[in-house]
């Protein structure tokens, strides 16, 4: 197991790689979408989650795709301090709404996100995470609700009664001068439909390109968020995705604490499950008190989820991929995205060693009691 970090696109600086580094990590996951362009609100020390509706801003130029040459240079700059790009996390609305949407520039959108693909192949960067979702990650709130009155996130009941407005998908703008009203709702098999087109036609290319594409839970894990239906809001239907088309480079970006939310609790069969097939590109973690829709995101040693059982499954399955942290309380500093997220790495990088000093991994029941180990 390797431990990360991931950075936002203004965390890209000198600063923010030596904390990295500081801090024990050896690898980075990296946001290259601005979520905080022309937003209301910028939570620069922190995720983006603003109201439960508020869109987090603008989604960028659909002209401008990352480059081989852009990606080429951000590999080198994160080399050059002594650390390794294991992944970009999510791709740019600008480039890919219609295919969400399965609007009329579709065509046009599957060819960019091929073209990136192959930049990230010639880059040297071998992930790519997606989240193939139209409402994206809402219905979210921030609340003084963890340990010692930390800033946390969490949910406080369904987010449906809003749909998503026109010019909008995965809660970001990508047409501010849509017309007035609301997407339409569309069931859950349409949703698949477009999910297995995407597939069908971006894997062969990331085949061909050396890059794995991570697909991400349903986050917030609702059967549907503001009248749209979600993909992967239970443990089993990670299955379904990866089973839709078989490969390789369709993996996932398995999120230890979204898949704690779901109302068909296993978060240790389905740790168990992915990572004997080898099917996790990389891992959030990050622990939570209660289920969808209401919980609340906790620290890393508190919560409903037991993580050295966790960090325990992946061991024991030779999970050798990035483990980074999801999201973290604030801390009450001067600095409270650094203290949180070195709060959770220490306790990350103590339980990894001490796995790893273990002359034998701890057997854990993992699924209908039975034990699994070797």
């Amino acid at each position: 197991m390797k431990v990360g970090l991931g950075l936002y696109r203004h965390m890209l600086t000198p600063d923010y790689y030596a904390f990295a580094r500081q801090a024990g990590c050896t690898h980075l996951v990296v946001h290259l979408v601005d979520y905080f362009k022309q937003g209301a609100s910028n939570p620069s020390n922190n995720q983006p989650t603003g109201s439960k509706y508020e869109p987090w801003g603008v989604a960028g130029d659909p002209e401008k795709l990352w480059t081989a040459a852009e990606l080429t240079a951000l590999r080198r700059q994160v080399e050059d301090a002594d650390l390794k790009l294991a992944a970009i996390e999510n791709l740019d609305p600008a480039f890919w709404h219609d295919i969400l949407l399965d609007g009329p520039q579709r065509p046009q959108q599957i060819e960019k996100v091929k073209a990136i693909v192959r930049n990230l192949g010639e880059a040297g960067i071998p992930v790519l995470g997606y989240n193939f979702s139209v409402a994206g990650v809402c219905g979210r709130v921030s609340v003084p609700a963890g340990r010692g009155g930390a800033i946390t996130v969490g949910m406080d009941g369904p987010a449906d009664d809003v749909p998503v407005p026109n010019g909008v998908v995965w809660n970001m703008v990508y047409d501010p001068h849509a017309p007035a009203g609301t997407l339409p709702s569309i069931t859950h098999q349409e949703l698949w439909r477009r999910l297995q087109r995407f597939l069908e036609e971006v894997v062969p290319v990331a085949e061909q390109s050396g890059v794995r594409l991570a697909a991400h839970p349903d986050d917030p894990p609702m059967p549907t968020m503001r009248q749209q239906p979600r993909l992967v809001y239970q443990p089993s239907m990670y299955q379904r995705l990866i089973d839709l088309v078989p490969s390789p480079s369709n993996a996932l970006e398995l999120c230890v604490g979204t898949i704690a939310e779901m109302t068909e609790d296993d978060v240790y069969g389905a740790v168990d499950r992915y990572s004997r097939q080898g099917k996790i590109a990389y891992l959030h973690l990050r622990n939570v008190v209660g289920k969808v829709p209401h919980y609340r995101e906790t620290f890393i040693d508190e919560g409903d989820v037991d993580m050295v059982r966790i960090l325990s499954i992946l061991k024991r399955n030779d999970f050798d991929g990035v483990i980074v942290p999801d999201h973290t309380p604030q801390m009450s500093c001067s600095a409270p995205w650094h203290a949180g997220m070195a709060h959770t790495l220490g306790f990350m990088l103590a339980v990894k060693a001490m796995l790893e000093s273990s002359a034998s991994v701890p057997y854990w029941p993992v699924q209908g009691g039975q034990l699994r180990g070797r």
